[in-house]
């Protein structure tokens, strides 16, 4: 049986600013409207086959997956020159064969919040995200107390060098413009 366009797969490899993490980009949506951060073989349990079968792999220090892309920070002691192939084509494969991308019970919605915490997780989804994706990693909203918002950064911006420039320089700065009640951004450590 011939495959139509619609079903070739193809993946290409990103550099991000994190040179420890590569971002893994495909033809298909792997996991749309949500993301899933795996920093450990041990959280990595519940994450499904291809989580489990990346973190068999012994270069794999984590996992982050989100829409059409998935990002891999690896131990320093590899190159990323020589595991570039292997990776784009255990994807191609893994996709191609319809395996399982996410477990179900890794995607979890949101609770009830209040009219400021939804005005600052739109802002972050409107103006944060896009730029965070191109670079291989995902932020997320946790929490608004007393005047500080908590947010998680995923993916390559885990442990990125400049991660903690863009969260006080960009971030913050954008929301306490358009949010007067944000005193401060924190990240909260994955």
């Amino acid at each position: 049986m011939e495959k139509s366009l619609n079903d070739i797969v193809t993946i290409y490899a990103e550099a991000t600013p994190n040179p420890e993490s590569m971002k893994f980009v495909a033809n298909k949506m792997l996991l749309p409207n949500d993301s899933a951060d795996f920093r450990s073989a041990e959280k990595a349990e519940d994450g499904g086959a291809l989580v489990k079968a990346l973190f068999e792999m012994p270069f794999v220090k984590g996992v982050f997956i989100m829409n059409n892309f998935v990002s891999i920070t690896k131990n320093e002691d590899y190159e990323w020159f020589d595991l570039i192939p292997d990776l784009r084509n255990f994807f191609t494969e893994w996709i191609e064969q319809g395996k399982e991308i996410v477990s179900p019970k890794t995607v979890l919605s949101p609770e009830q919040e209040t009219e400021i915490e939804r005005k600052i997780r739109q802002l972050l989804e409107d103006h944060v995200r896009p730029a965070v994706e191109m670079d291989g990693g995902a932020i997320d909203f946790k929490s608004f107390v007393d005047g500080v918002v908590t947010v998680q950064m995923k993916g390559s911006c885990s442990g990125c060098p400049s991660s903690t420039m863009t969260l006080k320089a960009g971030i913050e700065n954008l929301l306490k413009r358009m949010v007067p009640e944000v005193v401060a951004v924190e990240a909260e450590a994955v």
